[in-house]
């Protein structure tokens, strides 16, 4: 599954492709978001950590990961 964060002031994303469940990963938001002075942690598949300060997050988007997408264009 995809987890993107927004931080505030910052231009980029951060984009961690997770194996955790959606109601693991929905609970640790909610409950980073609801102490300003906390931290809301995350790993990825590769067992790396995330820690972002919950004051500096703009927004969590969650979802399923796309399928590596491999094609081929017809040409004239």
């Amino acid at each position: 599954m995809d987890i993107k964060i927004g931080i505030t002031q910052s231009p980029r994303e951060l984009v961690i492709d997770s194996a955790q469940e959606v109601d693991a990963v929905k609970q640790a938001v909610t409950e980073a978001l609801a102490n300003q002075e906390g931290v809301l942690e995350l790993a990825d598949r590769r067992g790396r950590a995330y820690i972002v300060p919950s004051a500096k997050v703009a927004y969590v988007e969650i979802g399923e990961a796309d399928g590596r997408r491999v094609g081929f264009a017809a040409g004239d």
